[in-house]
């Protein structure tokens, strides 16, 4: 992954400051670059998640942090949406659910093609994260599209 130009801190700040500002540095973004926003504020991911789906931009990936903070690496769209072959959305199973289905259906799957995850199983990150390294199968994008709603982009390899 590249680096990205900018960091935002919106720490402290209550919702919708920090998809605000996020967005006011996305605008004067090229397509294909990325900004990390840092936010505290619990409805930050929700805010992301609608934005990037209703502007095309993408929210690649957020990682908790020790201190409560969550930053989300996002990166500015160029018209085109993430490829997706097949999408499992397995809400409401629990773990190891979520990665038997998976790997059932990229077992069907063809080399290159992707699969998007959908669970809300609080184990399944970390199950993904394990499975991944295994290297038949690729972690293209894992995206908290919600509270707790977490999206894998998984690639055969």
């Amino acid at each position: 992954m590249e680096n990205p130009v900018a960091t935002l801190d919106f720490s402290g700040m209550t919702c919708p400051a920090p998809l605000v500002g996020a967005k006011r540095v996305v605008d004067d973004l090229t397509p294909g670059q990325m900004l990390v926003l840092i936010s505290d504020c619990p409805g930050t991911p929700d805010d992301l998640a609608a934005w990037a789906r209703v502007t095309g931009n993408e929210v690649l990936a957020t990682e908790k942090r020790e201190s409560g903070k969550t930053a989300f690496t996002i990166r500015k769209g160029g018209g085109e949406k993430r490829r997706v072959n097949v999408t499992l959305d397995i809400r409401g199973v629990s773990c190891p659910g979520p990665i038997v289905e998976a790997k059932k259906l990229l077992d069907a799957m063809s080399s290159g093609e992707v699969l998007l995850l959908i669970s809300n199983c609080p184990g399944t990150p970390a199950d993904v994260r394990a499975w991944t390294k295994g290297g038949a199968v690729e972690l293209d994008a894992a995206v908290e599209a919600g509270r707790g709603i977490h999206e894998f982009f998984l690639k055969k390899i």
